[in-house]
């Protein structure tokens, strides 16, 4: 990838969660949205195990699955975000097609590249994001439910399936989350803000 000159300013929403899940995140904007796609995915802490879309004003971005079922998606490894959204511009990225999560991207601003910062770069956000595979925007409530109430009657089954039984919705780790956005793009030296 080249140099950037930009920055797109992003703030992604987890849809249909009460209270909010969200993450600010900073990603150069010749950044491809199959970039954009990892940088979520490492934001969320999630491991890229079930398909994806982007959707922008009705045309769908992702990669092709190969199942024929209706016409394929634009690859996303060919669309950079600077072409597709500028400042103000709503995209909706949805994650595992099963538990259905719709993320709505709101592109905030895009502004001149800090040469003092590394991206991407998360800036902000709330909450824990939802594990894999709990069931989506309706699995999650009772997950949280089970997991933090050990009297629950699906306490041991939820903890046992999460393997742990530390859960907490309220959490958010932006150094964790900036230290595997670093991992995840190849950065070697150290991080600065």
């Amino acid at each position: 990838m080249t140099t950037p000159t930009s920055i797109h300013r992003l703030k992604i929403a987890l849809q249909d969660i009460k209270p909010p899940i969200w993450r600010r995140l900073e990603v150069p904007s010749n950044s491809t949205l199959a970039d954009l796609h990892q940088h979520i995915q490492t934001a969320f802490m999630w491991f890229d195990c079930h398909l994806h879309d982007f959707d922008v004003d009705g045309t769908t971005y992702g990669i092709d699955d190969g199942e024929g079922w209706g016409d394929p998606p634009i690859d996303e490894s060919t669309v950079r975000l600077s072409e597709v959204a500028d400042a103000g511009t709503t995209l909706t990225y949805t994650y595992d097609f099963g538990d259905n999560w719709r993320h709505r991207i709101e592109v905030e601003a895009v502004e001149p590249v800090d040469s003092g910062a590394t991206y991407p770069r998360c800036t902000g956000g709330r909450r824990s994001a939802p594990p894999e595979d709990v069931g989506g925007p309706w699995g999650y409530p009772q997950f949280v439910e089970a997991v933090t109430d050990p009297k629950h009657p699906g306490h041991d089954d939820q903890v046992a399936w999460f393997g742990r039984d530390d859960f907490d919705p309220s959490y958010f780790d932006m150094d964790g989350i900036n230290e595997a956005l670093d991992l995840s793009s190849g950065h070697t030296a150290p991080r600065r803000r």
